[in-house]
């Protein structure tokens, strides 16, 4: 759905999920089914099913929002200058159908020092029995 039009992302998402993700709206904080998730598998993308994080890669933030230090792939997401609210941030979008996922920032942990820090409602784990 990489072509969708607004009625058919309307009809494929939540009304969330469409504000999130169609919309570049966010989350509350410490309300996202993922922000505390320690699940092991594949996050993608809720919009077209895209692999965007390992769930290798995902720390606690403390900051209510899943966040992970580094995306499947270089070519997984996107990154474009973020002015709105008064900040100057990067949003983060998937690569594949151009979806918000949120923001990404560099306080996170090493080995990049970044946080990728991501809505829930943009994504869908795809769980693995991976340890």
């Amino acid at each position: 759905m990489t072509d969708s039009t607004n009625t058919d992302w309307k009809q494929k998402l939540t009304p969330e999920q469409y504000r999130i993700c169609r919309e570049k709206g966010t989350e509350r904080a410490f309300t996202g089914r993922y922000y505390q998730c320690t699940d092991k598998g594949i996050y993608r993308c809720v919009c077209c099913g895209a692999e965007l994080f390992d769930s290798k890669t995902k720390f606690d933030s403390g900051t209510g929002w899943p966040s992970f230090y580094q995306p499947i792939s270089d070519a997984a997401v996107s990154g474009e200058t973020d002015r709105s609210h008064g900040m100057l941030r990067t949003e983060v979008t998937c690569q594949a159908c151009g979806s918000h996922l949120g923001h990404v920032f560099d306080d996170g942990p090493q080995p990049t020092g970044l946080r990728y820090c991501i809505n829930s409602a943009a994504l869908d784990l795809e769980k693995t029995g991976d340890d």
